[in-house]
């Protein structure tokens, strides 16, 4: 999972009311041992902020799943529905929740390389 922090993403100036140190340590322990979590400086969506992207497992991605982008991930809610999904298997592999199905997002793919490889 890529997570952006930087520009937009994870910042007060932007989203005030949100405890981005707090949702960034429960990221971190809800994904401790089932998958590596990265920052990005800045995945330039800020129109989506607070971005993720789930990329598939090897198996995921034999299963043809290509990465999940989702944004306005800004509460608990989110962040425990994502990270539920991403331990089940993720992409290829388990069906996402309804609750993800609103966040995600397609971006351009100019932006989509440079997290998608």
């Amino acid at each position: 999972m890529t997570v952006c922090r930087g520009c937009c993403c994870g910042t007060t100036a932007k989203h005030p009311g949100v405890d981005h140190a707090a949702q960034l340590a429960r990221l971190r322990a809800k994904l401790a041992g089932v998958a590596q979590l990265r920052l990005s400086d800045c995945l330039d969506v800020c129109e989506y902020s607070n971005v993720v992207v789930i990329n598939p497992s090897p198996a995921g991605r034999s299963a043809g799943a290509r990465p999940v982008w989702l944004g306005f991930v800004l509460d608990d809610g989110a962040v425990d529905d994502i990270t539920a999904w991403v331990g089940a298997g993720g992409p290829g592999i388990a069906d996402p929740p309804a609750t993800v199905d609103l966040y995600a997002f397609k971006p351009s793919r100019r932006v989509a390389r440079t997290v998608e490889r």
